[in-house]
């Protein structure tokens, strides 16, 4: 089940109880304020698995991207060695072999920063959801905290 409507029940919850007179209190059915807590519990552990399979396939992305920028240069080199008899012909190669490897370094670079951009996108907007029910529970909390009346 997802956090935020979890999040939009328990404020609907909040919202539909019964005001207690002369303060900014506000009465809810105890067993269902629970039962939303309790899906929460459930519900927590599966946003966190999600920002793991991020993590995850962050982690595989930036080893295929490397493990191409390694075929892109092992195959630049096989190429400029069948070159090296020609003397004229091996400086083209060479110049071709350091475009290449540069190329390769760049989108492996490039690779890596967009899935850690990707993944701090992800885990900040988690963090942030994570955040503002942590809130809003707090808030639950205080306001039907006995010390608070």
């Amino acid at each position: 089940m997802d956090i935020l409507h979890l999040v939009d029940r328990m404020e609907e919850l909040i919202n539909t109880g019964k005001a207690v007179p002369l303060t900014r209190n506000v009465m809810v059915d105890e067993n269902a304020f629970m039962d939303i807590i309790d899906q929460m519990r459930i519900s927590i552990p599966e946003e966190i698995k999600k920002a793991q399979q991020i993590n995850a396939q962050k982690d595989r992305i930036l080893a295929q991207a490397q493990e191409e920028a390694n075929r892109t240069v092992a195959l630049a080199r096989e190429k400029s060695e069948k070159l090296i008899e020609k003397s004229e012909v091996y400086q083209a190669a060479q110049a071709k072999v350091d475009m290449i490897t540069d190329q390769a370094s760049k989108e492996a670079s490039q690779s890596m920063m967009d899935a850690d951009r990707y993944v701090i996108d992800t885990l900040s907007g988690l963090e942030q959801e994570l955040n503002k029910v942590l809130a809003q529970v707090r808030n639950g909390i205080a306001a039907l905290s006995p010390d608070q009346k």
